[in-house]
């Protein structure tokens, strides 16, 4: 197991301790993302044991942090693929993912369907018009239909993708228009998908499941034969101390029972998906920065380091809370102050530390006082910040990105980007500039 150091009121994550951090720091430089093979392989595990009855297929929502050792590490545990684009596809089958693993579920139809469907993946139509150019491109075939239950969990808007404030998938109560372009397009049903959002209460998890069950049963009771019900993901976890994680044991026993009963009305036995990201990767990372500069003012003392936004764009977006940690290099005798934690990009928005869930506020975090030359350790940062970062916002090239293997040795699985990597596609061309120039100031 790997090991987890507590600094007076710090808790490094879990997934590196102080001196692993250092030479992580030393050999690859920050800031730079370190993922855990182990919990990696854990949270998989723990995701293949989501209760069922007749059969469980696990797709990892691979916007999460798509990184092609990532996606190979849930292959090899036999976890399927969630795409949210045409390129997602791309990326999972240049990591050797099967296309019979990979669904894709796009708000943007790919312009290059019809050659992602010669890849044996399989599609989620998520409008009218997603289902009939489907129907255009292979009739009499088999699709799957996302379905908008018009319900949803989130812990704010931004995060829920299901109801009516919603634009995910096709509303319930059009289920009519459905079924008139798959019979015009001779298309069967395949699987109902439908998604909530990333909450984690159980009540929410069983009365959506109940009505997509329900809307399972309305297409065999209108002549189609689904065989599968994807429920999505949106299995909430806590990086911070006390906050609520998913229980998928607790929130899969009801729907379990709920799966039990509409198999004694339809002549069907259905098979169960579920799309975790979050679950799997969120806290199976972390990320290593430098300590750059310490500021203050009358109401605040300010870490800047050398990470932020481009890296971590949650707090900013969101208000999300990240655990975060200092690592001395030298001092051995730590005192504790309050500080407000400081991107690097020239953007006032640019916090670590905001308020929970209130990115216009800040919060102060009780830290070992740093100095110059320190790391921080960001700690929940393998879902949804590699992924999701403002890229070479004022230039800062994208972080490197290394795997700790089971035998905890170091693997550079992503080089860090350099200037030359994000100017490569500009392009000069000739101008006529209007008289006057840089000389006629005054």
């Amino acid at each position: 197991m790997l090991s987890k150091e507590v600094i007076g009121p710090q808790t490094l994550s879990p997934v590196v301790t102080q001196s692993q951090a250092r030479q992580i720091a030393k050999e690859f430089g920050t800031p730079t993302y370190v993922y855990s093979q182990e919990v990696l392989e854990q949270q998989a595990t723990k995701a293949l044991a989501f209760p069922n009855d007749f059969g469980l297929t696990v797709r990892y929502a691979m916007k999460a942090n798509p990184n092609k050792t990532i996606l190979k590490i849930f292959n090899n545990k036999g976890i399927y693929i969630d795409a949210s684009s045409g390129y997602e596809v791309e990326r999972a089958r240049a990591a050797g993912i099967p296309g019979e693993r990979v669904l894709l579920t796009s708000q943007q139809s790919p312009h290059n369907l019809r050659d992602l469907l010669k890849e044996d993946i399989e599609y989620n139509a998520c409008s009218f018009l997603q289902l009939r150019s489907y129907g255009k491109l292979s009739p009499s075939s088999n699709v799957s239909v996302r379905i908008n239950p018009g319900a949803g969990s989130g812990h704010n808007n931004r995060t829920n993708t299901g109801g009516p404030s919603s634009s995910f998938g096709i509303w319930h109560e059009d289920l009519s228009v459905v079924f008139n372009i798959l019979n015009r397009y001779d298309l069967d049903v395949q699987r109902i998908h439908t998604h909530i959002g990333s909450g984690s209460n159980p009540e929410v998890w069983q009365e959506v499941a109940k009505k997509s069950l329900d809307i399972f049963e309305r297409f065999w009771k209108a002549g189609f034969h689904p065989k599968i019900l994807n429920l999505g993901g949106g299995y909430k976890v806590g990086r911070m101390g006390g906050e609520e994680s998913t229980d998928l044991q607790k929130c899969g026993k009801p729907v379990k029972r709920l799966f039990g009963q509409i198999a004694a009305r339809i002549p069907t036995k259905p098979r169960l998906e579920i799309e975790p990201g979050t679950y799997l990767v969120a806290n199976a990372g972390c990320l290593i920065a430098g300590v750059n500069d310490l500021k203050s003012t009358p109401n605040y003392r300010f870490i800047i380091t050398d990470t932020g936004m481009t890296e971590v764009t949650r707090p900013a977006l969101y208000g999300a809370q990240h655990p975060i940690s200092v690592v001395p290099t030298k001092r051995t005798n730590p005192e504790f102050a309050n500080f407000i934690v400081s991107g690097h990009c020239c953007e006032s928005g640019d916090i670590l530390t905001p308020a929970k869930d209130d990115p216009e506020a800040l919060q102060e975090r009780k830290l070992l006082s740093p100095e110059v030359g320190d790391l921080i350790v960001v700690g929940g940062t393998g879902a949804y910040c590699s992924s999701m970062s403002t890229a070479n916002y004022n230039s800062f090239p994208r972080a490197a990105e290394v795997l700790l293997d089971n035998n905890l040795r170091t693997h550079l699985i992503r080089k860090r980007e350099s200037l030359e990597n994000i100017t490569n596609n500009e392009l000069e061309v000739q101008l006529n500039y209007a008289e006057g120039g840089q000389d006629d100031w005054r």
